[in-house]
């Protein structure tokens, strides 16, 4: 059973963030295992599984990066192998970034490490604004190029988080 299912909503990239905390708070009541502790081993069972599925439905649901991979896997967009490979342009935009990123490593200064965030804060800020004009595009439509757009998206952010763990790294060290 997916989490849109369980839940009861619709599938959706932009699921109503209230309804979600309301469910999951419901659930958490119903399958709450301190009710359960007198039922047989079979119903204890079940009811840990029912409530384990709350608790990874609501952190899917409520964290909208995650709930973008769900989605995404749920439209068969994406899978756990996949090589997928990102356009040339963005590439390009990186490797002035990870070029940075090197000379990190010989140097690692508060001013480059500022300016290296804000380089890819800026970035981001655009996929994000990008990203929900495509969650608009798609619940209006449904069509799978827009799907695409969104997987390339969800894309570049996996690869600014990378970056964004090794800005971390160099930080720590100051």
């Amino acid at each position: 059973m997916n989490y849109f299912d369980f839940y009861g909503i619709k599938p959706t990239f932009t699921p109503n963030q209230t309804l979600v905390k309301q469910k999951y708070y419901e659930l958490s009541k119903a399958y709450h295992p301190d009710f359960f502790v007198n039922q047989s081993e079979q119903k204890q069972q079940e009811i840990l599984e029912l409530s384990t599925l709350n608790n990874k439905a609501y952190q899917t649901l409520s964290k909208p990066d995650k709930l973008t991979e769900y989605m995404l896997q749920l439209k068969g967009e994406i899978s756990e192998s996949e090589k997928y490979t990102l356009a040339q342009s963005f590439l390009l935009e990186m490797m002035d970034v990870n070029e940075a990123l090197m000379e990190l490593e010989f140097d690692a200064n508060t001013e480059a490490i500022l300016a290296i965030t804000t380089q890819i804060n800026t970035i981001e800020e655009n996929l994000f604004e990008q990203q929900k004009v495509l969650f608009g595009a798609y619940e209006a439509t449904n069509e799978s190029l827009v799907l695409k757009q969104i997987k390339d998206i969800y894309y570049r952010k996996k690869y600014l988080l990378r970056i964004r763990e090794s800005i971390n790294k160099f930080a720590t060290r100051i």
